[in-house]
């Protein structure tokens, strides 16, 4: 495929917009009373059956076979804590603000690289890393009205966004599709084994559901399914040094849907520390990627 880095880039925007789209659908159906495992569950069901009926038709059932399969089984692990964590943050937190904390989370990856990626070790991803979290400082400070539950689950979703990241690179060597189906499947499987659990709860919210509130929670599946299937297109455009510093521009997205559904804006002092947090990020990745040409 010919590389064409502005379609890239354009791709990645796009995928950040339906992320946050998932985000804003899920934290407004947990406001319903739709419990957390069963709102992921249809999150995950959905995105599963979306990308199977996209990737097997065009791919075959070769997409299914990998070469780092219980790699593949951890990454997957590790997203559906992630987005569990996640979608906790925001059940407590503004859509900007729980956002922003995961932007941590490549600097975390970075700065853990030495040891989990034997990576050389680099200063300037730990000034990186130490500029980030100032940032988040920022954000989390004691007098910023923020739930102390809520700013502990978003520290551990970066955390585990961090270390889904890690287990990314070392299932590199398989297709793009081959990770997509397996992130699915894997948090799929879990979250059908505790569906008996799960579902009693929720079903007093579902029987009051309209049809557009259906809608909406299925809309979580659909808008994760296609966030991701865009960044693996940005990705095949673009190279991932290029694409990097994009990613953070979803605090726009998150702001604006945000402010749309719940008249949410962050005041000066979170936007100090949101643009610190996504300036250290953006700095470190355009800092990578000259090295990488020099090399």
């Amino acid at each position: 495929m010919t590389p064409h880095p502005l379609l890239g880039i354009l791709l990645l925007l796009a995928s950040t917009w339906s992320l946050s789209a998932l985000d804003t659908a899920g934290k407004w159906v947990m406001g319903l009373g739709v419990s957390l495992l069963f709102m992921c569950w249809v999150r995950y069901i959905v995105h599963l059956v979306l990308v199977l009926s996209l990737v097997i038709p065009s791919k075959g059932l070769k997409t299914l076979r990998s070469v780092h399969l219980p790699n593949q089984i951890l990454r997957g692990l590790l997203m559906l804590m992630a987005t569990m964590s996640f979608f906790m943050t925001l059940s407590r937190l503004p859509q900007a603000e729980a956002t922003s904390i995961n932007f941590l989370a490549p600097l975390i990856m970075l700065a853990t690289a030495p040891w989990l990626l034997k990576e050389p070790m680099r200063l300037s991803r730990w000034l990186a890393a130490g500029i980030g979290f100032a940032g988040v400082l920022l954000i989390i400070r004691p007098n910023g009205g923020l739930d102390p539950i809520g700013v502990a689950f978003g520290l551990l979703t970066a955390c585990l966004f961090a270390g889904q990241f890690i287990a990314t690179r070392r299932v590199a060597a398989d297709n793009p599709f081959t990770t997509l189906v397996w992130s699915g499947l894997v948090g799929t499987i879990c979250l059908t084994a505790v569906l008996p659990f799960s579902l009693p709860a929720a079903l007093p919210a579902l029987q009051a559901f309209t049809p557009l509130q259906w809608m909406i929670l299925l809309s979580t599946g659909v808008f994760g399914a296609l966030g991701h299937l865009l960044q693996i297109q940005a990705y095949r455009h673009s190279p991932a040094s290029m694409l990097s510093p994009f990613l953070y521009l979803q605090i726009v997205a998150a702001t604006t849907y945000g402010w749309l559904v719940w008249r949410q804006i962050p005041d000066a002092v979170t936007w100090a520390g949101i643009c610190i947090v996504c300036l250290s990020g953006m700095g470190i990745a355009a800092h990578e990627w000259r090295q990488s040409r020099k090399r």
